[in-house]
Formats: C-alpha cells, structure tokens, sequence
C-alpha cells in the first residue's frame, strides 16, 4: 500500500525512540484523554498524482469533532483556536480547551501534563494517513511509556507495531468510539499494555542501537 515515491534513495527506516527512565510509569487513572496539537499547518499540502495531501490535522479533527461527545467521559486539546468559530465548533463537539503554551514551555510540564492524562485520544496529519505511510507520533511513544494508552489514527503503522491493547487504531468516528470504549472498559490492562509497547518497540536503546548497527557505526 506504499505510494511514496522512493526517488531511488536506500532509505532507512526507524522509529521515534524515548528515553524510558525520563518517563516512567505514571500512578493512579486521570479522568481525561488529551492531546496536544497544532490546529491547521498551512503552506506545506503535497500536489502528487492528481491529489491534494495535507500536511495538517484539521481535516481529520473535524471528522472526529464529536468523538467525545458521543464516546462520553472527559477530552482535553491543548491547543489555541485561531478564531472563536473553530474553538465553539470544538467544544460543541465535546472537547475542552487548554493554552498549549505553558505546556510546550519546558521538558517538565510536557511530562507533567501528558502524565496527568488518562491517555492520548488524536488524529494524525492527512498527508501520513491517505499515502498508508507508517507514520507513528514521538508524542505518543512518550504517552506509551507513561503507562497511559493512546487511540490514535491508522497510518499503516501497525505493520510494525502490535494494536488492540495499549495502542489502538481507528479510521472511522464509529471506531474511535469502540476504542474508547475498550480502554476504558479495562484500563488498568490497557495502561499496562501501552508501557509494554514502549519498551518493546521505542526504548532509545534498541531504537538507537539498531539505527547505528545498520549504517555501520
């Protein structure tokens, strides 16, 4: 399913690696599914074999807008709406709002406010999704190895990476909801999938060793 042209370079893969002991296990079950986003990104879509790619999640978000609503229970978006119609067409969706600034202002209060979270409930850019490309968030590794479950959308990558616990995939508003659901049907098993998840398949160590090994270091 891969339509990315290659362009004749030996690229090599690799994976978004996480230091697991700048994020440890987080304790106790918080209320709310997070995320933290950027809402539209303009001047970087891709014209490429007669279609329009675009490199932002706004798309996607509304599809998803009332995924809260109608899963229930609390979601949060640290994001700053660009005008007061898309911040009331969010939170009539079901979302809260939070300033994303003081959040992105250090290391600390990023681990602080995703550790806080029940886990991460997002889109992806349509440009990773729509090309079957692989895609999978750094954002989320550190989500995973927190111990907080994360259902986010399919980008085929879970060709390299096992879902249905822990990490769960959605393309559909209807399997957003079910995902939701089954988390919080069973989140202390969940909770501890997501941290395997990390330290089977992000550790910085077998993500790094692996990546030097391969170019020869």
């Amino acid at each position: 399913g891969w339509i990315v042209p290659l362009l004749d370079i030996p690229w090599r893969g690799t994976r978004p690696p996480v230091v697991l002991g700048e994020w440890p296990v987080a304790a106790g079950a918080p209320p709310c599914l997070t995320t933290i986003a950027t809402w539209e990104n303009k001047g970087k879509n891709i014209d490429f074999d007669g279609e329009t790619y675009l490199w932002s999640k706004h798309a996607n978000f509304l599809k998803m807008i009332e995924v809260p609503k109608r899963a229930g229970g609390c979601f949060t978006m640290a994001m700053a709406p660009p005008t007061k119609d898309v911040a009331a067409e969010v939170t009539a969706g079901g979302w809260g709002l939070t300033d994303p600034r003081p959040i992105s202002a250090s290391m600390e209060n990023y681990r602080d406010f995703i550790q806080a979270s029940r886990g991460e409930f997002t889109v992806a850019k349509d440009i990773y999704v729509r090309p079957n490309s692989g895609w999978f968030s750094d954002r989320s590794v550190c989500y995973l190895a927190s111990g907080r479950p994360v259902v986010t959308m399919r980008t085929g990558f879970e060709r390299f990476y096992p879902s249905g616990e822990g990490l769960l995939t959605y393309l559909t508003a209807e399997e957003a909801v079910d995902a939701v659901a089954r988390v919080n049907a069973d989140y202390s098993r969940h909770a501890a999938a997501a941290r395997r998840v990390a330290e089977e398949h992000f550790a910085s160590d077998k993500v790094l060793g692996a990546m030097m090994k391969e170019v020869g270091l």
